[in-house]
């Protein structure tokens, strides 16, 4: 079959050709779309999600694109994609487990720089590959928005039931300080720890005035003048005065450095805890303010760079080009061999054998000794040419 040249051609060049023509008709057609993960900043929501605690996505900006990714080709968006288009009765010659395994093998869903997405498609049906790639990107779209709802749910039932305690803890700590306040009299205890801590030092310049005075007198005076008895008294109801006020007591009467100290450690602690649930309260509230943002934006979690579209250059089937250049390859080693073939083969040419001598004349035929006879050679079992029997007789 392969002896002539134009058996080889006629082998060969049909094939090749065939190949070449089936690799472009039917015609295919390839649809696709790019998107890309959403960013808050870019939609004007980053300031009112910052200022309500919900600027984090659900998976964090590293993830995104792999999740989408795996959405992408997942069982769940096949499914959606089979329902929202009703592929089972558009392609009637598919049962379920072929159209799953149908759309895993045309549908391609992969990432590009910068964080694209492109889902792509190759199909001899026009509409079909355009409406295929659309039901892709509105199903991971949704697939999406449905994770953010179900992720912002739970999240507003953990925000609520710690806004609850946090406002039970407010009131058990506002009613407790102002049990305080009532308990002990003070209106605002504040300003009476601050009033009990400058009255000593008042009491003090006050002691100090009266002794300056009473020495005055005395240098005046003798101790019997009423002058002097006075000032006395006075600056004994002075010092009396201030010792009771610097009395550590916690359970002295009147206005004590002890009952200070006791009444200022009670209110730290009240105020401490009163601020803390306040704190809480006001920022859990805050979180669950932001539930309702995250809410709104739930579908906006997908920015459509390219609607789906049909590309305009002509599709080829790539396989069936390299099977052609395959065959082509083969062709053009089968032509060389016949040209240059390797020494010590034996090649045959329009059906006649040419051995090859073995003394460095090439091509040459084998003659009979003596007469110029010459003789058909023959092959030995050693695969050397050599002269017939006959001959030789």
């Amino acid at each position: 079959m392969f002896d002539k040249g134009w058996k080889r051609a006629a082998i060969f060049l049909p094939l090749i050709i065939l190949l070449l023509v089936f690799s472009a008709f039917p015609e295919r057609f390839r649809a696709e779309a790019t998107l890309t993960p959403a960013d808050p900043s870019t939609l004007g929501l980053s300031d009112t999600l910052g200022q309500l605690g919900a600027l984090n996505s659900v998976f964090g900006k590293q993830a995104e694109v792999e999740v989408a990714l795996r959405i992408g080709t997942s069982k769940y968006t096949r499914e959606t994609v089979m329902q929202d288009l009703d592929l089972e009765n558009r392609l009637e010659d598919y049962d379920i487990v072929d159209l799953h395994r149908w759309l895993d093998r045309e549908v391609e869903v992969r990432s590009l720089r910068g964080g694209i997405i492109l889902i792509q498609m190759d199909s001899q049906d026009y509409d079909l590959a355009s409406d295929i790639v659309g039901a892709y990107t509105k199903a991971i779209r949704t697939r999406l928005a449905d994770i953010t709802e179900r992720q912002t749910e739970y999240k507003r039932e953990v925000l609520e039931r710690l806004v609850s305690d946090a406002g039970d803890r407010l009131s058990q700590a506002q009613a407790t300080f102002d049990e305080f306040r009532l308990r002990n009299g003070y209106a605002d205890p504040f300003t009476y720890v601050d009033n009990l801590g400058s009255k000593v030092p008042a009491l003090r310049a006050q002691l100090d005035t009266l002794d300056r005075e009473l020495a005055t007198a005395r240098s005046l005076y003798t101790d019997s003048n009423i002058i002097v008895t006075e000032l006395a008294s006075r600056r004994n109801e002075l010092a009396e005065q201030i010792e009771q006020t610097l009395s550590t007591r916690p359970t002295a009467q009147g206005d004590t450095v002890g009952e200070a100290v006791t009444v200022s450690t009670r209110l730290f602690e009240l105020e401490r805890e009163l601020n803390l649930a306040k704190t809480l309260y006001t920022n859990y509230l805050r979180y669950l303010e932001g539930t309702t943002v995250e809410d709104l934006t739930s579908t906006a979690n997908i920015r459509i760079l390219e609607e789906p579209y049909v590309a305009t250059e002509r599709q080829f089937r790539w396989t069936l080009v390299a099977a052609a250049a395959a065959l082509f390859l083969i062709w053009m080693a089968l032509e060389f061999y016949r040209l240059r073939p390797p020494v010590g083969a034996a090649v045959t040419k329009d059906r006649e054998l040419s051995p090859h001598r073995d003394d460095g004349h090439r091509n040459e035929p084998l003659w009979a000794d003596g007469d110029n006879e010459q003789v058909e050679p023959f092959e030995t079992n050693d695969g050397k040419f050599g002269r017939s029997h006959e001959a030789n007789i």
